[in-house]
Order: structure tokens, then C-alpha cells, then sequence
């Protein structure tokens, strides 16, 4: 996933993308004037009279939309940068890579905890990765993950937990692995493909050790979302056929062999929905999938693009999960440009778009960060096709946020495309998509209020865990129920340090971001 997955042609499945990241899973402004405001079309949508009573929701600047970016894990991606090091170098550099989105008013991360049936926190279920360490099964000296998770909370980002479900093992040699690793106490759950192993998906015993593996995280850490990514069944490869046959004959019951793997998938998806949300409630469960579910010429209720069928060759049916309700969100990785003519960015995100609606399922695009500045496509090579992706986003009501794969090119900034993103997208925070299904309760809003000089503090609001802080604009409209034209800080803690005089509201938001009433303070001129 995330790794530069490559589009299949349909005819004869060949590789049409590529990147570095292919091999190691995902993967591989101007302040608005208070008296107008712009519509999705771009077009001006209220008069300056019409403004000072009513606002009219600008969608430049969105009052909630997730804005993450992927931190992978494996084969050493984004962090740590390398094995061996030092726990305080290890540190330092997740906190680079933190204050980097925080820069670019991010509000969330997706971390690679279990890359391969392996652990990057203590677990007595499975081995601790070699990603630390080096060395498989070997303990790191310290727990990582409340680590991982404080830091991301203390700035204001939401923590998901990233799993792998099926990867076994990078290298399909089972006597490279440690003494207790669940596939060599259980070599009948494993299948060797393409130089690989993985855990047969269609076994129950499988589904169980996944669902455990899972919901262990969940009771012990304090996560804000579990997230899979879109390694189901292996893409196809050159390992031949995928060796399923025993566990079909005694499963499959007279299913067709595709019908029944898309089964077995469908089935641990909804397993884990139901597990995690038994453990946690406000635990989020999501998908990221390739980004084609079927083609028109495979299934007129397909998207027009002629590249590989998650459907049909990962057995991965996202249409599925969306219907049944066994996620809370779908991310559909596009990672192809606007006018690529396999998958055209722009046939993907309305097909996505129309599968949510009316299902209470969250939609975010997968965005592919990493091929800005690459020359296999040269829209690539243009500094604004990634932030024209988001502009084409606000034609669809549904699409409520976007991820980036990966991290690292936060830092390395290719073309200083991330930057003219945040400038033109991410010029204002953003509150979080609320999920009904997830439930939460406002707090009560902030109790004393008060300004001294120009710091602005308040009591702390039982169960809050971050507050919200506008700035009322000179004319004295109210905009934060509509959008973020107002919004200038989400802040962890129950004070704010302003640099301009005027009229302020500050609201409580709990772990989900449902959202009290404000309290009102004055800051007055120096």
C-alpha cells in the first residue's frame, strides 16, 4: 500500500506504476474577508449585506476535515530512519516528524505498528520487529507505542494504529524468524508466495489471531483508530497461483474460489468492526484500499479506469464494507494524477464519492505525496498537481479529508509541494469529521475566561481534551457553526497566547471533537 502500487492493466496485468515504496505497504493564504464568501464552485456566494447576518459556508476553509499523513514503519521508511538507533535519536526524530504536520495544521497520523506479524510495542502475542532493532524478536529496551501516542496527543493529532493483517514475513525462509513467532508455531496458517509468506486468509484460526492482535492494542494503548491498508490477498505476482487449495476444499463449501476469498476478507473486516468497537467505542475502524474497486468494462457499476480490480485480484470488496457498515471510513489510495489514463484522478474521487452517500461511512483520499517530483508521470513533475487534487475535492460534499503517504516527504518537501498544499488548503486548522456511530458527549464549555495581556486562559472543562479558539471578526458575525474562516487555533492545553486585540470564543471539544458551546473573552490593545 502507499508504496507506489502499481495499476494492473486489466488485458495482461502489467505494471503501470511504480515507486521505491511499491515493495513496503502504503505504499510503498490569505485571510477570507468576514463580508463574503465563496461557494464549492469557486463563485461568490453572499453579498457583503447578506454576510452580516448570515454566513454562507466558504469551502475553502472547512470547519472538520481529516488531514493525516502515513508514518511506515517497515523496511525503515519514515521512522525510525534506520535500526540500532539510540532511543533518545528515535524519539527526536518522531517528534520531527510530528511538529512537521503540526506546521501544516494537521490533525491526525497513521502509524505502522504491526508491519509483518510483528510488534513495534511489548506484546506477548508476537515478536517486537526488526525495524527497531535490526534484529527480529529482539526487545528495544522500551515500549514505544505511549510514547508514540502521548506525543501525537500532546500536538493535537489523532493516533491510528496502522496493521498489516496478512503479511506473515517479508522473507518466506521460516527458520529466519524468532522461536515464538506465531507462523513458525503454526506453519499451517502460512502460505509461501512470490518470496513472501503470508497467513492464509481463509482460515478461521487466522481471522482469530488477527482479531486478537488487534483488539490487544485497543484494551492496552490509548488509540484514536485502528486502520488496515489495502494488502488483502497478495497482489499478483510471479509466484503462480496463490496455494489456498486445502483450506478452500474444506471451506469454501461450493463457492466459487473468488466468491469464497472475497468472503474470508469480508469476514475479518467485519470481525474486527465488531471487536474493536466492544473494547472502545470511539475507537474508529477504517480501510485504505487500491483505489480501483472494478472497472466498467468488468461491472457496469464500475468506475471508468482500466487498471487493476481490487475486487477481482485481491479479493478486496470495499463496496462490501462500505454497505454493510463494517468501517467507519474508507481511504481509497489515488494515487494517479489528474488525466492518467488507467485511473484518472479525476474518474476516481465522484465513483468513491457516490458509494458513501447515504451510508454514514467517512470518505478520505489516499494522496501519494511521495511520486511529486518523480518522472514516470510527468504531472508528477508539476509542483500543483497535489494541491489540485484537494481544489477538485470540494466538488464532492462527501470527500472529508485526505492522507499522505508518507512522512517523509513531509520533511524533504519535493517541489515545496506541501507547502503551496497548506497554503492553499490548510490555511486554518480543522476540527475532526464527527461519525455519529462513534458516539461522544460535548463538554461543557470553558469556565472562567479570562485575558491577561495577551494570554487567554480558562479552566480546564472535564473531559475535554483539546479546546477550539476563534477570533471574532470586526464586524461581529459568528461563522464557527458554518466553517474555519474564524478558527485560529485547536490547543491542547487551556490557554492561548494571541497577537492581535479583539473579541474571542473558545469551546471544549472532547476525544472525538464533539464541540461545546463557546466562552466569550476580550483581549484588549496593548
Amino acid at each position: 500500500m502507499r508504496t507506489g502500487r502499481p495499476l494492473i492493466a486489466a488485458a495482461a496485468l502489467a505494471t503501470v506504476t511504480a515507486g521505491a515504496a511499491y515493495l513496503f505497504g502504503p505504499g510503498a493564504k490569505e485571510t477570507p474577508a468576514a463580508t463574503a464568501s465563496t461557494g464549492v464552485s469557486g463563485t461568490k456566494t453572499a453579498s457583503s449585506a447578506q454576510a452580516k447576518t448570515v454566513c454562507t459556508a466558504d469551502a475553502r476553509y472547512p470547519k472538520r476535515q481529516l488531514r493525516g499523513v502515513w508514518i511506515a514503519t517497515v523496511k525503515n521508511i519514515d521512522w525510525p530512519s534506520r535500526t540500532g538507533l539510540p532511543v533518545a535519536k528515535q524519539q527526536a526524530e518522531y517528534v520531527k516528524l510530528l511538529d512537521a504536520a503540526v506546521k501544516r495544521r494537521f490533525n491526525a497520523v497513521f502509524v505502522q505498528v504491526r508491519p509483518a506479524s510483528d510488534a513495534l510495542y511489548r506484546s506477548s502475542i508476537e515478536p517486537w520487529t526488526q525495524y527497531l532493532t535490526g534484529t527480529p524478536g529482539k526487545d528495544p529496551g522500551w515500549d514505544p507505542l505511549p510514547f508514540l501516542i502521548d506525543e501525537a496527543h500532546k500536538r493535537g493529532l489523532e493516533f491510528h494504529a496502522w496493521f498489516n493483517p496478512y503479511r506473515a514475513a517479508y522473507d518466506a525462509d521460516t527458520a529466519k524468524l524468532p522461536a515464538g513467532h506465531p507462523a513458525r508455531q503454526h506453519p499451517g496458517w502460512t502460505v509461501k508466495y512470490d518470496g513472501r509468506l503470508y497467513y492464509n486468509p481463509g482460515l478461521p484460526q487466522v481471522r482469530e489471531h488477527v482479531t486478537k492482535v488487534v483488539t490487544d492494542v485497543v484494551r492496552r494503548y490509548d488509540i484514536d483508530g485502528v486502520h488496515f491498508d489495502d494488502y488483502f490477498y497478495p497482489y499478483p505476482g510471479e509466484g503462480g497461483a496463490f496455494n489456498d487449495a486445502a483450506a478452500f476444499t474444506k471451506y469454501g463449501d461450493g463457492e466459487k474460489l473468488a466468491d469464497w476469498r472475497r468472503e474470508n476478507v469480508d469476514k475479518l473486516i467485519a470481525q474486527v468492526d465488531v471487536a474493536v468497537h466492544a473494547v472502545k467505542k470511539h475507537v474508529k475502524f477504517g480501510v485504505s484500499p487500491f483505489g480501483i474497486w472494478r472497472n466498467k468494462s468488468d461491472d457496469p457499476t464500475g468506475s471508468s479506469t482500466s487498471g487493476m480490480s481490487a475486487y477481482d485480484a485481491i479479493y478486496a470488496d470495499a463496496r462490501h464494507w462500505i454497505k454493510s457498515g463494517t468501517v467507519d471510513y474508507i481511504m481509497p489510495q489515488l494515487y494517479w494524477s489528474r488525466g492518467f489514463r488507467l485511473a484518472d484522478y479525476r474518474a476516481l474521487v465522484p465513483w468513491w464519492n457516490n458509494e458513501v452517500k447515504g451510508t454514514g461511512v467517512d470518505l478520505y483520499i489516499g494522496q501519494a505525496l511521495y511520486r511529486v517530483g518523480t518522472t514516470d508521470d510527468k504531472a508528477w513533475t508539476k509542483p500543483g498537481e497535489l494541491a489540485a487534487h484537494l481544489t477538485f475535492n470540494r466538488e464532492y460534499e462527501r470527500v472529508d479529508g485526505d492522507v499522505f503517504f508518507s512522512a517523509a516527504q513531509l520533511l524533504s518537501n519535493p517541489l515545496s509541494a506541501i507547502d503551496r498544499l497548506a497554503k492553499d488548503h490548510y490555511s486554518r486548522p480543522a476540527l475532526l469529521p464527527l461519525i455519529k456511530d462513534r458516539g461522544g458527549v460535548a463538554p461543557a464549555k470553558p469556565a472562567g475566561a479570562k485575558a491577561a495581556g495577551t494570554v487567554i486562559s480558562w479552566n480546564a472543562s472535564q473531559g475535554a481534551r483539546s479546546y477550539a479558539v476563534y477570533q471574532v471578526p470586526k464586524s461581529g458575525q459568528d461563522c464557527r457553526t458554518t466553517d474555519a474562516r474564524n478558527l485560529v487555533a485547536v490547543v491542547a492545553s487551556p490557554t492561548f497566547t494571541t497577537k492581535t486585540p479583539g473579541t474571542y470564543l473558545v469551546t471544549s471539544l472532547d476525544r472525538l471533537q464533539n464541540e461545546s458551546e463557546p466562552a466569550k473573552v476580550t483581549v484588549a490593545p496593548a
